[in-house]
């Protein structure tokens, strides 16, 4: 018995079970913040827009973290960035020459693979991921400022710490307590403004590097973007305001450095190096060049901050996203 032909465009079945795919495509394509989790047009790839997109479901998961949860966090962070001064010390005093060199600064990122891997709080990183909701008028900037001062002081506390460890404790052999203190006198030696304007380059790579691992969906991916980019910052001989404050603080508990030199001769025109790096060569050149389609025209008058709001409010909206949109 011959069977009838199905009808142009498939049977209802067909059709049905074309759009249960779909609907499981886009299921799968986001994730409950309604970030893409893959790329529309190539699904291994997201474009500058679906970045964006990602980059600010980050962003509204930290305004929504308690005070207590971002000290933490920070903390977390400040603490692991000592594992870098650490690792290069030790590199540098085991193996000699340009050769320990080298190995220092690929060794160097360890710190920041802890970081971005455990989802700790970094102020650096921070330049880009909330500033983003600033810039879309989501979140005000007294939000900002209070992210950023806590986040800040948590990472220096942590740092701080954490040369009080390498300097007061026979964690450093002889040989790595000079290269320790070798490493710390580079920044003291250095001019205030040469802290800074090398500080803008090293905040330009560590917000860009924020950046590039919200463009990747696999963890070996952004091991290996974190560790080639950052180990760019002492092979150039730049500066991150975290990492050179537990070297110098080193030198503080050593009493070769003063307390105040080391707070406002390295620490903080590096912290504004970075915050400028940070925030206008990567977190506005990226909004720029994007369309900003986590809202819709439809939209944007409900959730966006008016400008008075934007400015003084004290307080976050609740802030969700479904399918990508703010709700």
């Amino acid at each position: 018995m011959s069977s009838e032909s199905p009808a142009i465009g498939g049977s209802d079945t067909d059709r049905d079970e074309r759009a249960r795919r779909r609907r499981i495509r886009e299921f799968l394509d986001r994730s409950r913040s309604g970030a893409p989790a893959a790329g529309e047009a190539i699904r291994d790839r997201f474009s500058g827009d679906e970045v964006f997109e990602r980059v600010v479901a980050t962003a509204s998961y930290e305004f929504s973290c308690s005070d207590r949860q971002l000290f933490l966090s920070g903390l977390a962070a400040g603490l692991s960035i000592t594992l870098s001064f650490l690792t290069r010390a030790t590199v540098v005093a085991t193996i000699p020459g340009a050769a320990g060199e080298a190995l220092s600064y690929l060794l160097y990122p360890i710190g920041f693979v802890f970081i971005v891997i455990g989802g700790y709080q970094l102020f650096t990183e921070n330049t880009l991921t909330p500033v983003t909701l600033v810039l879309t008028r989501i979140a005000s900037v007294p939000l900002l400022f209070r992210v950023w001062g806590i986040v800040l002081a948590a990472n220096l506390l942590g740092a701080v710490f954490g040369a009080f460890l390498l300097a007061e404790t026979p964690i450093f052999g002889a040989s790595a307590a000079r290269a320790a203190t070798d490493i710390g006198a580079h920044a003291v030696e250095t001019s205030w403004f040469g802290l800074f304007f090398k500080g803008i380059i090293a905040g330009w790579l560590v917000a860009g590097m924020v950046w590039l691992t919200h463009a990747v969906r696999e963890s070996v991916a952004r091991v290996l973007l974190v560790i080639f980019i950052m180990a760019l910052v002492p092979a150039n001989g730049l500066f991150h305001c975290i990492i050179a404050t537990c070297e110098v603080f080193y030198l503080v508990f050593q009493g070769s450095v003063g307390l105040l030199t080391a707070l406002f001769g390295v620490t903080l025109p590096i912290t504004i190096g970075n915050t400028v790096g940070g925030v206008i060569l990567v977190a506005l050149l990226n909004y720029g060049h994007t369309q900003n389609s986590s809202l819709d025209e439809s939209e944007q008058h409900d959730f966006k901050l008016q400008w008075f709001e934007w400015l003084f409010e004290q307080s976050p909206r609740d802030i969700e996203t479904d399918g990508g949109r703010q709700e």
